[in-house]
């Protein structure tokens, strides 16, 4: 246990949503183990003992997130519900209380994933490893991110004042822009991909790349290579970061039972590759590329809050079409928008849900092109807001 949250205390560090020495992760096994010993974990024991849970992970998120979860928190009764897919189909809302108080935190994280308390930072919890806190930690910052910035162009687009608002967002805009990386990471191969082998040992790098550069919160995302009749794909709840031993062969014509643990994904990733002469894909969720998705200036819609599966207009973010999509196979399921408009095209956005992005015979240019794409949406976003 003492490696596990000790790994990823300083994955949070890593990841750069927390500063070194910051992040407080316990585990219960027989005994109770901290990475480190703090002020808070007296109260933090309090916490475990009053539910069924082995891992809790208390930390201040550093800049521009924390601003963010305060300027959402002071607005708020008691929680506050971001629009995007992590939030509908992960986390629901985002609950928010003024004390580590172990009496009132309880009730809330026997309802929800993770609290938010005022001014101190985030507590998370996992039920079998500190993996859940982890990635319920960078969820919630992805959420409050976004809906902070989707709210501030809606601002915009009203032609509404907000004091407070417009004091924060150029504090956090330039926080986050000193956030992003000033090189983009690949290393990336581009040689022919033909055998089992070299298609493993490109995909580790690619998802390495794709969380070092920031287009992924490690967990959430997934890839893929199509050689021949199989596909090559991250299994379901893998870390992009962690894809050792995490990669299913599946058949196309799903002859075996892999596709079980694959990524919960795979058959928009098969439909892609039926329809276009592509053999990679990588899915991440850049942040900005996600706001841009969810921003329409159209006033009077009758799907007006239902745009994530029921949205008919055909929306763009320069070349890249933008679709609605659930997660999974049903009747809305992005198995079935996404690959018609991934037609001819290098990139798709799923509206609130994130980029698939193809490559011709290795991941570089499906690489090239999430980042790409990233980035030409702070560019239109920054056009909008700035009246630029």
């Amino acid at each position: 246990m003492q490696r596990l949250v000790t790994k990823y205390a300083e994955k949070l560090v890593r990841h750069g949503l927390c500063a070194p020495g910051t992040p407080i992760v316990g585990g219960l096994n027989d005994t109770l183990t901290w990475n480190r010993q703090a002020p808070e974990t007296a109260a933090l024991e309090k916490v475990i003992n009053g539910l069924n849970i082995n891992s809790l992970l208390f930390a201040k998120p550093t800049e521009p997130f924390m601003r963010i979860l305060d300027f959402h928190a002071a607005r708020c009764d008691s929680e506050f519900v971001p629009e995007d897919t992590e939030t509908r189909t992960f986390l629901h809302s985002i609950p928010v209380c003024a004390e580590l108080d172990h009496e009132v935190i309880v009730p809330l994280l026997k309802k929800r994933k993770g609290v938010v308390v005022a001014g101190k930072g985030i507590m998370t919890f996992g039920t079998v490893s500190p993996e859940q806190g982890f990635v319920v930690f960078s969820s919630i910052i992805f959420s409050a991110f976004v809906k902070f910035f989707v709210d501030y162009a809606y601002l915009k687009i009203k032609r509404q004042t907000d004091p407070e608002m417009e004091a924060l967002f150029p504090v956090v805009w330039e926080a986050y822009r000193q956030f992003l990386p000033e090189q983009i990471p690949s290393h990336l191969t581009a040689e022919v991909l033909d055998s089992e082998a070299k298609i493993i040992n490109a995909m580790k790098p690619a998802g390495q790349a794709t969380v070092d550069a920031r287009m992924v919160d490690s967990f959430f995302g997934n890839i893929s290579f199509r050689h021949q009749d199989t596909i090559y794909i991250s299994q379901t709840g893998s870390s992009l970061d962690e894809l050792d031993g995490c990669i299913d062969a599946c058949p196309m014509d799903g002859s075996t039972s892999t596709g079980i643990t694959a990524s919960s994904e795979l058959v928009a990733h098969r439909n892609i590759y039926l329809g276009n002469p592509v053999h990679s894909i990588l899915h991440g969720h850049p942040k900005f590329s996600v706001i841009m998705s969810m921003i329409c200036d159209k006033r009077e819609c009758e799907f007006r809050g239902k745009c994530h599966v029921k949205c008919v207009e055909q929306r763009f973010i320069g070349d890249i079409p933008i679709v609605p999509g659930e997660v999974g196979t049903g009747p809305r399921g992005l198995c079935r928008t996404l690959p018609p408009a991934m037609e001819g095209k290098r990139g798709v956005v799923v509206f609130g849900h994130g980029v698939f992005t193809v490559g011709k015979e290795s991941f570089v240019d499906a690489f090239d092109a999430l980042v790409d794409i990233e980035r030409m949406c702070m560019e239109n976003y920054w056009e909008l807001v700035s009246g630029g």
